[in-house]
């Protein structure tokens, strides 16, 4: 079976260290992105997946496409042309001082790609599941209309559609998309939604905002998975990480998943974080990766968090694991249990 994950990729690039950006001297230069390290993270795993995008014709667009293809990736759908390829620059935190993400985006090739340049029949001929997140639609309003065409051709098709709802308020308001992310989710089979994504996104409430007890407000995101499966009832399936952030570095984690009017829950694991990005990306990579496998709910949910806190130990955007890596961290734990 293969996936298709579709957004933009982007140049990242980060301060040694713990660095800020107003005394830095240097860059660490990388690639990612939400849906290609979802991309990256199913190639390791062995899965079949393409990943859809545009990559201006220049090195760095070129060694974007590089990093995917080393990882065994299929770029073959990737469209070319624009001028620019995003960028990102990435500040790690420390202690009580947040980490801070600058975007450099505008104007980049994907956000400047026209919805009429997706040949949906063609893209879509070999394709068995459908990935992007709420970042994608955000980026333009053709990318919204692109969005919804893709979700409404793997309706007819029947082909699952799995969506990280991934709110960023630096790219739109919680207005802006409610009324995007509203239409789109009557097309989604599998919702992914951490923290105030939620709200953001849907208007319902799961969290209060406080950071350092999201586990504790275990009922509320109960609540909430519920209501989005009776708002929208093509959604089989919705899944979200619970976290108490300490700081920087210490936070703890845990995982929920609702399916068939059944919760699964996991163990929590207790973190040191090195580095506290893509860890959404890397839950909803196991997701998909135990979908693509038939794992039972209650295995499908314990990888898929394994693979999360494994991504909490690895610098970059990408998850570069195994799957023996994510079992040995997931038996190591105590065992996902069934709550009704």
């Amino acid at each position: 079976m293969k996936v298709l994950s579709f957004g933009e990729m982007m140049l990242r690039l980060k301060t040694p260290g713990n660095e800020r950006i107003l005394q830095t001297q240097s860059y660490e230069a990388t690639y990612g992105g939400a849906e290609a390290n979802v991309a990256v993270s199913l190639a390791l795993l062995g899965d079949e997946v393409s990943y859809l995008s545009k990559f201006p014709n220049n090195p760095l667009g070129q060694a974007a496409k590089s990093t995917l293809q080393k990882y065994g990736v299929d770029t073959s759908k990737i469209l070319t042309g624009g001028d620019r390829l995003g960028i990102y620059f990435f500040e790690k935190g420390t202690s009580v001082r947040s980490t801070n993400v600058v975007y450099d985006r505008a104007y980049s090739a994907f956000s400047q790609v026209a919805q009429t340049e997706f040949d949906w029949p063609t893209i879509f001929k070999d394709v068995d599941y459908f990935y992007f997140s709420g970042i994608t639609p955000a980026i333009s309003p053709d990318l919204e209309q692109a969005a919804l065409a893709a979700c409404e051709y793997c309706k007819q098709q029947g082909i699952p559609v799995v969506c990280d709802l991934n709110y960023r308020a630096k790219m739109w308001s919680p207005e802006q998309a409610q009324k995007v992310i509203s239409k789109i989710m009557e097309y989604v089979t599998i919702c992914i939604a951490h923290d105030e994504d939620f709200e953001a996104t849907l208007g319902i409430q799961a969290f209060d905002g406080d950071s350092s007890r999201g586990i504790e407000q275990k009922e509320s995101f109960k609540a909430a998975m519920k209501q989005v499966q009776a708002d929208y009832p093509n959604c089989k399936m919705v899944a979200s990480i619970l976290r108490n952030i300490y700081s920087v570095e210490a936070s703890q984690w845990t995982a929920l998943l609702l399916t068939d009017e059944t919760f699964y829950e996991t163990a929590t694991y207790d973190m040191h974080v090195m580095e506290g990005v893509a860890a959404g990306d890397a839950f909803g990579a196991g997701l998909l990766h135990g979908l693509l496998h038939d794992y039972s709910s209650e295995k499908l949910v314990k990888f898929a968090l394994a693979a999360s806190v494994l991504k909490l130990t690895i610098t970059g955007d990408l998850n570069l694991v195994s799957e023996a890596e994510i079992n040995q961290v997931m038996e190591s734990n105590s065992g996902a249990r069934l709550a009704r």
